[in-house]
């Protein structure tokens, strides 16, 4: 991230009350650092207050422990009555396939993409009225294009860069910005849980959650929507859209390739 790029978005968010729901490692730790590090007043949130209490310290914020779906009225307490950036980063990994358990389905459901639509509900009227607020979605490259072996995890947050969009483009003229944050491959305990085909396709470009950070601030910088830590995903997406059959057709052989690797 420039210097530029860092001084306009600390101007941005110098005093600002941020949320960051699933911070006790990965991604969201590291956006609750940035955040603070530039002056921000942080929440952090996980279902385990033990993985969040060492970091609110570490950055002079505030733990709050429950579900991410029903934290808003306890952080904007926590934050004077206002929260103005709410990073909607707590997810579920959920591999498997059509034959996945209904409850696996259920809960990719619920945590990427329902906890999404339930903060909203509880932030918009506050920042409607005021004409000001920030919701930041840790999406994925998933949601925009896909990924083998996860039919739940995909789907799912295909439906939050949905949402994502929805709220942007229904909420924008009256203040409201909207970030979707798709990354590939992070070095996080969720590209281990992704198994061996995330080793086949995330690991090789894998990334430090440090550059998901960089690569929302510069994004808030520009208010751009769509948050590309990895530049290349851009081409994909357009790959995809200009002509699906061949995309599938490329990510059904690697579909193939896993299969010869993994015995799927």
């Amino acid at each position: 991230m420039d210097a530029a790029s860092t001084a306009g978005t600390a101007d941005k968010v110098r005093g600002a009350g941020v949320v960051v729901t699933g911070a006790g490692g990965g991604i969201g730790a590291a956006l609750a650092r940035r955040f603070a590090e530039q002056g921000a007043r942080v929440v952090v949130n996980d279902l385990d207050l033990a993985r969040i209490e060492p970091l609110a310290k570490e950055i002079g914020g505030t733990a709050v422990a429950g579900d991410a779906s029903g934290i808003v009225e306890a952080a904007q307490e926590a934050l004077g009555g206002t929260v103005d950036v709410y990073c909607a980063n707590a997810g579920l990994a959920s591999p498997g396939d059509a034959f996945a358990d209904e409850e696996v389905w259920a809960a990719a459901w619920d945590v990427n993409v329902m906890a999404h639509v339930r903060a909203a509900r509880a932030l918009l009227p506050q920042w409607l009225e005021r004409g000001s607020g920030r919701f930041v979605t840790t999406a994925s490259a998933a949601g925009l294009l896909t990924m083998i072996g996860a039919a739940p995890y995909s789907v799912t947050k295909h439906g939050a860069v949905a949402f994502a969009e929805w709220l942007s483009l229904t909420y924008r003229h009256r203040g409201v910005k909207v970030h979707a944050i798709c990354p590939q491959g992070v070095r996080t305990d969720m590209l281990t849980a992704a198994g061996s085909a995330g080793e086949l396709v995330l690991a090789p470009g894998a990334i430090e959650p440090d550059a998901v950070a960089d690569a929302l601030f510069d994004a808030m910088a520009a208010d751009r929507f769509l948050v590309l830590p990895h530049p290349e995903v851009a081409g994909y997406y357009q790959a995809r859209a200009a002509d699906p059959d061949r995309w599938i057709g490329n990510m059904n052989r690697l579909q193939q390739k896993w299969e010869g690797v993994s015995g799927a």
